[in-house]
């Protein structure tokens, strides 16, 4: 995340400027100035991670007295904590489970709104040495299903390196686990076992990097803040073979690793100023925090549907 924040603070720096208004006006985006004070607690996804940093760090600049910390434990260690009332927003690049996580918050109370924020694909990487240019999904069913005895890419097509299989994946907690093993696989959270996970992207991108044989997948943004280091591999869904690109991924031609990443705030802690005004101000910038954080913005139609999913919730905790 440090390595992001180098990266992002002239694009920070210039979305604070752009967003700055009177302060002595609730325009809803900047909240109140220097009248708003508290913190608030986010923690979730390592995809959603950037784009909410960067929320945070122009808000910061509007609300100097709001403290907003984000963490990236991954989607479902954040709604672990999010439905233990231990964080006012949760970062998730996949729905909340309706089978494990829905029950823990309505046990625990814990009342919220899904919003979406931005949109996401995962970019399947290699090291920049390793030529593989397109997979068929069958041929990254081969390399990544529970059971592959795959040790070296041409047992998966004669046409790719006679090269070692070092693989490199996020963890089990990962919405992009889940995502990827969904779509690739056929059933979620079904994964071979030999590839070395973590909840850092950074870490999968050091690991892919370092490596001849490095494979591996994780959100889009990490590519993108990365692309002088690895190789990007094209996936064939069935109607040709595709890279991950903004256009591709928010058209959803890049399939089926495009996916929508979202937030989900409290409405107990929608009912604080300081959620709220933040919240409010992600909604009316969504297009510059994704632009900031190199992440793909929404189109115009799902920025529409989140503005008004935002209302809906903020008019529940206002009652």
């Amino acid at each position: 995340m440090r390595k992001w924040l180098a990266l992002a603070a002239t694009g920070v720096m210039a979305l604070g400027v752009a967003a700055c208004g009177d302060d002595s006006k609730d325009s809803g985006g900047g909240g109140g100035g220097k009248d708003l004070s508290g913190s608030i607690k986010i923690d979730g996804s390592s995809t959603v991670g950037p784009f909410a940093q960067a929320a945070a760090e122009a808000f910061k600049g509007d609300n100097p007295n709001v403290k907003v910390s984000v963490g990236t434990s991954g989607t479902g260690g954040g709604f672990e904590k999010f439905c233990a009332g231990e964080t006012d927003i949760s970062d998730a690049s996949r729905p909340i489970k309706d089978d494990e996580e829905v029950p823990l918050c309505k046990k625990k109370g814990v009342t919220y709104k899904e919003i979406q924020v931005a949109n996401d694909g995962i970019a399947v990487v290699t090291n920049k040495d390793l030529k593989i240019d397109c997979m068929t999904t069958d041929e990254l069913k081969k390399l990544w299903n529970q059971g592959s005895k795959v040790k070296a890419y041409n047992e998966i097509n004669p046409k790719f390196p006679d090269t070692k299989a070092s693989l490199f994946g996020p963890g089990t907690d990962s919405g992009t686990f889940d995502f990827f093993t969904d779509e690739i696989n056929g059933e979620e959270g079904v994964s071979r076992k030999e590839y070395q996970p973590s909840e850092d992207d950074n870490v999968l991108v050091q690991g892919v990097e370092g490596d001849k044989g490095g494979l591996g997948y994780f959100g889009f943004s990490y590519y993108e803040q990365n692309k002088d280091k690895l190789g990007l591999v094209g996936v064939d869904g069935g109607d040709g073979c595709v890279k991950p690109s903004a256009e591709s991924i928010q058209d959803n031609s890049y399939k089926p690793l495009s996916r929508p990443i979202f937030m989900y705030p409290s409405e107990k802690s929608l009912g604080r100023p300081e959620v709220k005004a933040f919240m409010d101000y992600i909604v009316e910038n969504q297009d510059k925090i994704a632009e900031t954080s190199q992440i793909v913005p929404m189109t115009s139609a799902q920025a529409k549907k989140g503005g008004a999913a935002l209302k809906e919730a903020e008019s529940a905790a206002g009652k």
